[in-house]
């Protein structure tokens, strides 16, 4: 970035040259252990052990606290991983930042995502969410090669979607992979099941796996066009992409796994998501599979590699991670009793909320059973408030709303739910009377707000009803949050998201959700406050005040100001997370002079 850049207090002038190349560098950072997003002291951080006395100090800048009174101070210190000073004069013995006018935010809480999966990635994996042409496709995967080693992978697998290339609304060819990366393969997949693409590298291993036996009986040829298209497969069947990508998956050691979980904290971070809560993928326990998709993996090991970071100390954004049940009806096993084996030895065995404020368990969710279960489904939701678990269930229509509404309505009158924070997510159509009903419980929602990239170029009404939900959910006290469901169907990258919950318009330009638009307050305030009470942290993350974790974030430009178009381009320059610097971009100068500092209350 330019000397022009680093002093412009709005960050304007950054190119989206610059906006890839932040991002990209997050991707790569972990695995060089050095570089702009992550710093080798940060990665020697982790868990909530990590303590450091020296204070962190941020003077001089738009700190928007999003407390109650929707404070906006000059200065914030942090010390032992909280906040501990929010515009008080006084001095500093420890690091001292000049923020030179810059827009402070608190950290993003993501309260529906699936990084777990971005986290068992294969291959050397950079994101291309924030790609909007197939040139910054080749920039983006030109940057992720150097420091991957001869014959390694360069992968991207979900988040992604065709939609966003604005030039040829199409994946990439053979021909402009090779461009980019000549002498790496290369291999793109799309949301579960494919379909992907790759390089002549690329090609020439899975020709050649095709030219011998199969590894597995259930492999199916992969098969890959001249343009390096690969076909894509089914949920339960396999495919050709499904078949790929159990091929590379099969490379993966558990190092390797650790540092595609280093990779996905340090793009977390690049994109300011400092805390998570994980909804797992579909389970399929046991051996590696030709059948199973991008959002399958063993929900046994499946964090496996994030345990061991957070017992090496080197977890740098927080997660907290449900547990979610795929069982429906089992007709070997008999009757409704004999039925949900697993959530039965889980709600046994297991203890929710268990770990420290970097890395706990959470509870049952995406779902306890499939919603489509019928009497199964019900039982699983009387078996989880016998527990006394919090219990999440997501739905795809107003009709499945009704049932969940209803089902949570029985078992409260059976056991009493109230209290337990029972929760709906994505929520695309709901009614002002079921709304009531929900908050009657004590119950909370989650809208969607992933439909940026998955409606297309004449659709209209598609999106979720963000503004008459919210008004409603604050007239009877209804506990609300946002999530963008990331990393298979849509981008972690909040921005994003906040860009279509505020505009209501799609990748293609169209407006698809009129009259339901949030303002950029309130949407912030839902990916931040709102969703740390889905968490049960809302007394310590969620906005900047005095005694709560200290998770910020240090923007390249104003989120409150910027043309709608530009939300799009937001990173952060800075994220700290427990008072930690996490990921930094270059841009400011830290200062360990004593410094005094306004005081704004």
């Amino acid at each position: 970035m330019s000397k022009q850049n680093k002093d412009s207090p709005s960050g304007r002038n950054q190119s989206r040259r610059d906006l890839l190349k932040s991002t990209a560098a997050a991707g790569v950072a972990a695995v060089a252990g050095a570089g702009a997003a992550l710093t080798p002291d940060v990665a020697r951080a982790g868990g909530s052990s990590r303590r450091r006395a020296e204070e962190l100090t941020l003077v001089n800048g738009r700190i928007h606290t999003l407390d109650d009174r929707n404070t906006i101070a000059s200065s914030v210190t942090m010390r032992n991983g909280r906040f501990v000073r929010i515009g008080h004069r006084g001095g500093s013995d420890g690091r001292v930042i000049d923020l030179r006018g810059r827009t402070v935010v608190p950290g993003i809480v993501e309260g529906h995502v699936h990084i777990v999966s971005l986290a068992n990635r294969p291959g050397y994996h950079v994101p291309l969410e924030n790609t909007t042409t197939i040139r910054e496709v080749q920039q983006t995967l030109a940057a992720r090669r150097p420091g991957v080693p001869a014959g390694q992978w360069i992968t991207s697998m979900g988040g992604w979607h065709p939609n966003q290339w604005v030039d040829f609304r199409r994946r990439p060819t053979l021909a402009e992979l090779d461009a980019a990366v000549p002498d790496r393969p290369v291999f793109l997949y799309e949301r579960f099941t494919g379909p992907a693409v790759t390089n002549s590298l690329g090609k020439a291993y899975f020709d050649a796996i095709d030219a011998g036996p199969l590894p597995h009986p259930d492999a199916v040829k992969v098969n890959v066009g001249a343009d390096g298209s690969i076909a894509a497969g089914g949920f339960t069947g396999g495919g050709p992409a499904i078949t790929a990508l159990f091929l590379l998956r099969s490379l993966q050691t558990f190092e390797d796994k650790k540092r595609s979980t280093r990779d996905a904290m340090a793009y977390s971070a690049s994109v300011g998501v400092t805390a998570h809560l994980d909804h797992v993928l579909f389970p399929t326990p046991g051996p590696l599979h030709p059948h199973q998709v991008l959002s399958n993996l063993d929900h046994y090991r499946m964090y496996d590699s994030w345990l061991e970071l957070h017992r090496e100390k080197q977890t740098i954004v927080r997660l907290q991670m449900n547990f979610l049940h795929n069982q429906g009806n089992i007709p070997a096993l008999g009757g409704l009793g004999n039925q949900l084996p697993e959530l039965r030895e889980r709600l046994r065995n297991q203890f929710q909320f268990f770990g420290d404020d970097m890395l706990m368990t959470g509870s049952i969710g995406e779902w306890a059973a499939p919603i489509g279960a019928g009497a199964v489904w019900f039982e699983a939701q009387r078996l989880v408030a016998q527990a006394r678990w919090r219990n999440e269930n997501s739905v795809g229509s107003l009709a499945q709303l009704e049932q969940v509404v209803g089902a949570y309505e029985k078992v409260d009158a059976e056991f009493g739910i109230k209290g337990l924070r029972w929760m709906v997510h994505h929520v695309p159509f709901v009614s002002e009377s079921l709304l009531d009903r929900l908050a009657a419980l004590g119950c909370g929602i989650q809208m969607a707000a992933f439909r940026w990239v998955t409606s297309g170029p004449t659709a209209t009404g598609v999106g979720a009803p963000f503004r008459s939900t919210l008004d409603h959910a604050n007239r009877i006290g209804l506990q609300i949050g946002m999530h963008g469901d990331g990393v298979h169907i849509a981008p972690l990258n909040p921005w994003l998201h906040l860009y279509y919950v505020t505009t209501g318009i799609n990748s293609f330009g169209v407006q698809v959700n009129a009259d339901q638009q949030l303002t950029r307050e309130e949407a912030l305030r839902l990916f931040t406050r709102g969703n740390s009470w889905f968490l049960r942290m809302e007394d310590k993350i969620g906005s900047i005040e005095k005694g709560k974790l200290a998770d910020l974030l240090v923007l390249n430009d104003d989120y409150f100001r910027v043309r709608d178009e530009d939300i799009k381009k937001i990173l952060p320059i800075l994220t700290v997370v427990g008072g930690e610097i996490v990921h930094d971009a270059g841009v400011l100068h830290v200062d360990r002079r004593r410094d005094d500092h306004d005081d704004d209350d």
